[in-house]
């Protein structure tokens, strides 16, 4: 039976049943943890923290802030986050439970317990420990979606070194990047990966990576994944990964480290072209991905959880390798894509492993909807999806059309949906539904999660009224919020805690509006030079810069980006060449080539879909380029603003060609 809704509004309310259940189970009970939050932020917190968490030497101070923004939280407890996830799981009697079950490309399946996951990391542990891998080394994991993947990032966490995975789409050039900033010790990769069938290879890239100035690099650990006998193996660097582990003892204690300390980096794109190593701490990372866990998808003991995101990305991070883990529960890893063999292939997964909770992003649903019209063999009312309980988006605001779909067709209109908004930089949930307490209304990611500050202000960092346009920020620092930029504080302070705010809210770079009447946030977009595409974060300046890094073709570029159907938004590039400006078959030949390439510098996932060539860009007599009017052009909007200021006028004709 459908959710009752209440049609003035569109709004869907919890079904009866599912709240009865739900850990927080209405409005009532989400408004006393906000009240209990506001009247004591510190203790709020703290009180969670020993809740939740097991630790081996307990907190004394809850909250830092003596030296803002670099705020600490329970820093003097000592805590390990594999011990959390894998040892207290097993002391709490869960030894013989499923912790993955691991869905390859081919569909064959690999059940394993957490037992066996302890057994798997302690001896990779130990394998990395006898390479002279120690306490804050940095190991860069670049791995397909496997159960070694999550392996790799849980030893990283056992012996107290801070990992930073590398998506497996990215190429030579940022992997490189990645690895120099760090300074990593160790490259733990796969020969190849499987992916829609085909075979990929990361060993053959990550060597590439590794051929020019990575001093830093002792060691590459090699999962065979395919056994390919293509790959080659450099003497005195190279091992395979799992005959390491099979000489290795499966028992190996953990390292306790402050909660302060570095869990792992990733890399996110800014509005600059260099990207920033977003750094993340042990403990305040750890309980906002169990407590979201617990609470945005209120997991129970007999649920079997499927996040469908990739271990390079933070979902990954939290909703696969972290959060799951340290409540216990019973996950899907998917390597594959959602449509090979078919698109039926998430609905077939749900129908074969009973999934309960099925976390995904709008890039995915939208294409699976186009999909599923076409061919009712793949739709999914072909399906049994009836094991669904609660379903999740992430990654990009969902427009209302694919929620209602996802809403009627996948939840059969009784599964709650929790619209999640959420950063790198923010480790879990900022802003999302409880899904048993929460009225839901598509397209908005609802209130923020208990304990979370969130509001909507104008440049000078007032409140600006409900129902008006506006800055998202959150007002007091929580604790999964990013530490700092690795090696760049100045860059965390000016990015996240502008002197605009006068350093004291955390710019969340989205606008926002809240509803007049609910007061309901609906997130309206990027407000600086990044782009979303289908989830994943890209700066314009890095794709600019790619771009012109093609020399003997490029004199300038400028990326914009507009909305998209599919992907929520697409990469549009304006590019200026060194040679007359080509047309027809000549255009296309140019753009193709320069898609791949930036598909080369730094992944597939960053080629443009747009290219449109001029013999100049629109900038102003003072040489500004005017990205407004690329914008405009880029989503075929009549030009109405002003162009009495450039130097061309002429030039946004020739941009209006679509190659």
């Amino acid at each position: 039976m459908n959710a009752p809704t209440t049609p003035q509004t569109g709004i869907v309310n919890p079904p009866a049943a599912f709240a009865s259940q739900a850990a927080i189970g209405s409005m009532d009970a989400y408004r006393a943890l906000c009240e209990r939050a506001e009247s004591d932020y510190a203790g709020f917190w703290g009180d969670l923290a020993r809740e939740h968490l097991v630790w081996k030497q307990p907190f004394t101070k809850t909250f830092d802030d003596s030296n803002k923004p670099f705020f600490k939280w329970f820093e003097d407890g000592l805590i390990n986050v594999s011990h959390n996830c894998l040892d207290v799981q097993i002391e709490r009697g869960l030894g013989n439970k499923a912790a993955l079950i691991f869905e390859a490309d081919d569909g064959a399946v690999t059940e394993v317990t957490y037992s066996q996951l302890l057994d798997k990391v302690a001896r990779l542990a130990n394998v990395l420990k006898a390479k002279g891998v120690q306490k804050g080394d940095r190991v860069i994991i670049y791995m397909p979606m496997s159960v070694e993947g999550v392996v790799a990032m849980q030893a990283c966490a056992r012996i107290g070194a801070t990992h930073s995975v590398v998506f497996g789409g990215f190429s030579a050039q940022s992997l490189r990047e990645r690895i120099q900033d760090t300074g990593a010790v160790m490259v733990i990769t796969a020969d190849e990966q499987r992916r829609g069938g085909k075979s990929l290879p990361l060993k053959a890239i990550a060597d590439e990576a590794l051929a020019k100035d990575c001093p830093s690099v002792r060691t590459m650990l090699v999962y065979k994944r395919t056994a390919s006998d293509q790959v080659a193996y450099q003497a005195g660097r190279d091992l395979d990964m799992l005959a390491e582990m099979a000489q290795q003892s499966a028992v190996c204690e953990p390292e306790w480290v402050s909660a302060e300390h570095p869990l792992f980096l990733l890399y996110t794109s800014g509005s600059t072209g260099k990207p920033k190593g977003v750094q993340h701490s042990t403990g305040g990372y750890l309980l906002q991905a169990k407590l979201s866990m617990l609470w945005t998808f209120d997991l129970k003991p007999s649920d079997v959880f499927w996040c469908t995101a990739d271990i390079g990305w933070v979902t990954g991070h939290s909703y696969i390798t972290y959060g799951p883990l340290a409540c216990g529960a019973t996950e899907i890893v998917f390597e594959g894509i959602p449509t090979y063999p078919n698109a039926g292939r998430f609905w077939d997964m749900i129908q074969r492993h009973k999934a309960t909770i099925f976390y995904t992003a709008p890039t995915a649903i939208r294409s699976l909807i186009k999909a599923a019209e076409a061919d009712e063999k793949i739709h999914p009312r072909s399906f049994d999806l009836s094991s669904l309980r609660l379903l999740g988006s992430v990654g990009e605001p969902i427009n209302p059309a694919a929620w209602t779909w996802y809403h009627e067709n996948v939840g059969g209109g009784r599964c709650p949906i929790v619209d999640t908004f959420w950063q790198t930089e923010s480790g879990a949930h900022l802003i999302t539904p409880l899904p048993g307490a929460t009225p839901l209304v598509p397209g908005s990611c609802t209130l923020p999660f208990p304990g979370i500050m969130a509001a909507v202000v104008d440049e000078t960092g007032k409140d600006v009224p409900w129902g008006q346009g506006g800055i998202l920020v959150v007002k007091k620092p929580w604790p999964s919020l990013m530490r700092t930029v690795w090696g760049d504080p100045e860059r965390f302070k000016k990015s996240y805690f502008p002197e605009d705010f006068k350093g004291e809210f955390y710019l969340a770079g989205d606008g926002a509006v809240r509803d007049p009447d609910t007061g309901y946030f609906t997130i309206t977009g990027r407000m600086d030079d990044v782009l979303n595409v289908s989830g994943h974060r890209m700066g314009t300046m890095e794709i600019e810069s790619a771009l012109v890094s093609c020399t003997e073709l490029v004199a300038e570029a400028a990326v914009v980006g507009r909305p998209d159907d599919t992907t929520g938004e697409a990469i549009c590039a304006f590019v200026v060449l060194k040679r007359p400006r080509p047309t027809g078959d000549e255009a296309r030949q140019i753009a193709n080539e320069l898609r791949n390439w930036v598909a080369k510098e730094i992944g597939p996932i960053a080629k443009p879909k747009d290219i449109r060539f001029g013999d100049n860009l629109p900038k102003t007599r003072s040489g500004k380029i005017m990205r407004r009017l690329l914008r405009s052009i880029a989503r075929g909007e009549a030009v109405t603003q002003d162009t009495s200021t450039l130097e061309n006028p002429a030039i946004l004709d020739q941009l209006t060609e679509r190659v």
